[in-house]
């Protein structure tokens, strides 16, 4: 079982940056990969990035390929989403959750111990 909490987000101005945390507790959270999705009001919850257990493959949404930069801190039990040039498109909550089923990295179903959210607001 992992238990994971979110925080980082705020409100930023167009072409902004923040940075989001994802703190885990549980001894097994070296074990799973990790995913970021979005959800924003009225849309499906979406894939923004995932991270192997091990930290050596990331992979991203299109949308976002080459201003996010996942991470993770096996160490700490972290990961992070390190988000630059930020766009008013990528307002949303955001959430962190793990990869315990098999399948695509990019489909929420395979996912589970989601966290609370945290909010991204960015105003153009």
């Amino acid at each position: 079982q992992v238990q994971l909490v979110e925080s980082g987000g705020g409100l930023v101005q167009a072409g902004g940056s923040l940075r989001l945390s994802c703190a885990a507790s549980g001894r097994t959270f070296s074990s799973y990969a990790m995913g970021w999705f979005r959800q924003a009001p009225g849309k499906e919850r979406e894939f923004v990035a995932a991270i192997s257990w091990s930290g050596g493959s990331t992979y991203y949404a299109d949308s976002v390929k080459g201003r996010f930069t996942i991470s993770r801190d096996n160490a700490k039990n972290t990961v992070y989403l390190q988000m630059n040039s930020l766009k008013p498109e990528d307002t949303a909550v955001y959430y962190c959750a793990a990869h315990y089923h098999s399948g695509a990295y990019y489909s929420p179903a395979n996912f589970g111990s989601w966290g609370q959210g945290t909010q991204v607001t960015v105003s153009s």
